[in-house]
This record gives structure tokens, C-alpha cells and sequence, in this order.
């Protein structure tokens, strides 16, 4: 039964932590964002100043606190409400990963200096590293970098197109006043 179950599981792991690598995408970005606020700098000092365990334990407070939300999202989108699980679903994982991103980036020495977290840390860094190298993630990624030079196109002639009319519009407004 255990040789059953434990490629159930791994799969299950792996969806989780692509999951979260893609979720990751935009909450980066984002914590960078937040990093670079100036009514946070006191607070960010505050965060990076604290020893290694009390920033392990500040570090896993989002992680307890927003994990929960995948199964209600889940169990949303299992009674029907698709739009309702998913936006809970991917709300939740870009509030998460934001938070423990921006967290990470400044408690990350201190955290280090814990001999379990780091060991941890280097087999997430592994994982890390080999799913991002594989075959599927990197087609992936270069099927969403073609739909977004796509996007960025239909955008552009969209914005053509209004100029145009735009510019027409005007053209016959003058031409019915004068």
C-alpha cells in the first residue's frame, strides 16, 4: 500500500511547490514593492534586528496564519462557487508568499544561523533549481512570455486603434463647427 501512495504523494508535493513557484512570480515583485515603502523602514529595522528564533517564529506566522486558505479555496470550488474558490485560492497564495518573501529578505542572515533551517533551505534551493531547470517548466515559461509579447501587441494596436478614432473624432467636430 506505502508503494501505492508514495508517488500520490510526491505528485502532490510537487503540484504544491509548483504552485507556489508560480504564485511566486508576482508576489516577488510585490514584496519588492512593499520593501521600498518608507512608512515601513522603521518596521523593517524592527524585523531585521530580531534574533534567530523570535525571526522564525515572526517568519511562520503568515505561513500558519494564510496555508488554511488553499482547502477553503478548495472546498469553494468543490460546492461550485469557481469564482469564489480561485480568487480565495489565489488571493491567499500572493498575500502568503509575498509576506514570507518580504520576511525572508530581511531575517534571511538569522534564520541561517539556525543549523535546521539552513539545511532546509539548501534542499529548498535544490528543489528549487531542478524544477526550474526542467523541461516543462522552461516551455512553460516561454509559452507565457509568448502571451505576454501577445497581450502587449493586441494592448498596443488596441491603443492604435483609439488614437485613430480619437483623432477622427476630432477631425469631424472640427469639420461640423468650421
Amino acid at each position: 500500500m506505502k508503494r501505492v501512495l508514495k508517488p500520490f504523494g510526491y505528485a502532490l508535493v510537487t503540484v504544491y511547490f509548483v504552485i507556489d513557484l508560480v504564485f511566486e512570480a508576482v508576489a516577488c515583485p510585490l514584496s519588492a514593492w512593499i520593501g521600498r515603502l518608507r512608512i515601513l523602514q522603521p518596521l523593517n529595522a524592527w524585523i531585521a534586528g530580531l534574533r534567530p528564533y523570535p525571526a522564525l517564529a515572526l517568519f511562520s506566522v503568515p505561513v500558519v496564519i494564510l496555508e488554511p486558505v488553499k482547502p477553503v479555496g478548495a472546498f469553494l470550488l468543490s460546492t461550485g462557487h469557481v469564482a469564489e474558490g480561485t480568487l480565495t485560492i489565489a488571493a491567499g497564495e500572493i498575500l502568503k508568499i509575498t509576506l514570507v518573501e518580504r520576511l525572508f529578505r530581511l531575517t534571511r542572515d538569522r534564520l541561517m544561523q539556525i543549523p535546521a533551517f539552513a539545511i532546509l533551505y539548501r534542499h529548498w534551493v535544490r528543489f528549487h533549481e531542478w524544477i526550474t531547470s526542467s523541461e516543462i517548466w522552461r516551455w512553460a515559461r516561454e509559452q507565457i512570455a509568448r502571451l505576454k509579447l501577445s497581450f502587449r501587441r493586441a494592448v498596443a494596436r488596441a491603443r492604435w486603434r483609439f488614437d485613430v478614432f480619437l483623432a477622427a473624432t476630432a477631425r469631424a467636430r472640427r469639420m461640423r463647427r468650421g
